[in-house]
């Protein structure tokens, strides 16, 4: 791989009503809200400790660009734009500088340096690496972009069980090296977060 690695966090502004609404619906907006913050600062501060990646962070909405206060310094902030979350990943990855590009979410609490540090080592011999979730989506989309980026994020049924299939069905058929790494969950309503604590708990 040449170039240097970037690390691309997609992250919504912490607002009460405005993030986790499946979760907010089951447990209620302050504590889905409470949980999301909790979440992505637990995230990016851990993500920042690495020096192996360049950090970025890509908001919505856009205006949370200028809202300093809750985002880690060590992260370089970038508006999400508009469109589907396809279009959004597609725009992210075509502005960044030369190199490798791993995209994350901030629905999973448990993605941790040694995750992307796994993406980062698939895309030495493969074009794409994704980290599949357990609902058909993913956790984690990365390209290598040498020599061009695969057109990774059209035809793609986002936000539903098909979600990954349909990228991964795509790409194989064109002859591109796709990589998988572990199976993670989504935490995005009340049996979800229950199932968390409980593996959290198991682990303590």
């Amino acid at each position: 791989m040449s170039g240097k690695r970037h690390l691309i966090v997609f992250a919504r502004e912490p607002v009460l009503g405005r993030v986790k609404s499946r979760l907010g619906r089951d447990i209620g907006v302050f504590a889905a809200a409470r949980f999301y913050r909790q979440t992505v600062a637990t995230v990016l501060n851990r993500l920042a400790r690495n020096r192996r990646w360049r950090c970025w962070l890509a908001l919505s909405p856009d205006s949370a660009i200028n809202r300093h206060r809750f985002w880690p310094k060590s992260f370089q902030p970038t508006k999400q734009g508009t469109g589907d979350i396809g279009a959004r990943m597609k725009r992210a990855m075509a502005q960044m500088p030369p190199g490798p590009v791993v995209i994350i979410g901030t629905d999973v609490p448990d993605i941790t340096g040694g995750h992307i540090e796994a993406a980062f080592k698939a895309l030495g011999d493969h074009d794409i690496v994704f980290g599949p979730a357990a609902d058909g989506g993913y956790w984690l989309v990365g390209a290598r972009r040498a020599p061009s980026t695969p057109d990774l994020f059209s035809g793609v049924r986002w936000s539903s069980r098909h979600t990954l299939e349909d990228s991964l069905s795509k790409l194989r058929k064109q002859g591109f090296k796709v990589a998988l790494l572990e199976t993670l969950n989504d935490v995005d309503d009340g049996p979800a977060l229950a199932q968390w604590r409980k593996s959290k708990n198991k682990c303590a």
